[in-house]
């Protein structure tokens, strides 16, 4: 498999090493959460979006309200595993973006983080800026139905 990366499609792969893994080689359970975010700000950043700038380019701040994983299949070292970012619930003053873990066509993990959206001065509720609004609703869709 050639890994695939396209942090503008909001896609990146990678090889597990054993630093990813428990003693006996098993994806350890917070690895996913550095490659949603891994994958999440490689994404914005390629649309020129920075999380850390967001209060001065879009004068507003996202927070993250939650996060989580549901493990579907065992993940063992040197599995190459590839992270694609989906547009999982999008609404006016908050979103949440999935993560579909494959390996190959198979659902392996999936991930959703959701960010509430917040004016930058005095924290009170915001709507999605436009420009990080389009780029949500680029994102694709859900390929698999799994409850996180």
């Amino acid at each position: 498999m050639t890994l695939t990366h396209e942090p503008s499609e909001g896609r990146l792969g990678f090889q597990l090493a054993y630093g990813d893994t428990d003693t006996v080689g098993i994806a350890y359970f917070d690895i996913y959460y550095r490659w949603m975010e891994r994958c999440y700000s490689t994404w914005l950043y390629s649309l020129g979006i920075r999380s850390g700038q967001m209060g001065d380019d879009l004068g507003v701040v996202t927070v993250g309200m939650s996060s989580g994983c549901r493990y579907v299949d065992t993940v063992e070292v040197f599995d190459e595993i590839v992270c694609q970012a989906v547009a999982d619930r999008i609404g006016t003053t908050s979103y949440a973006v999935g993560f579909e873990f494959t390996r190959g066509d198979h659902l392996v993990t999936k991930g959703q983080m959701t960010f509430a959206v917040r004016q930058a001065d005095d924290f009170s509720k915001a709507p999605i800026p436009d420009r990080l609004l389009k780029a949500l609703g680029e994102l694709p869709k859900p390929r698999f139905e799994v409850q996180v």
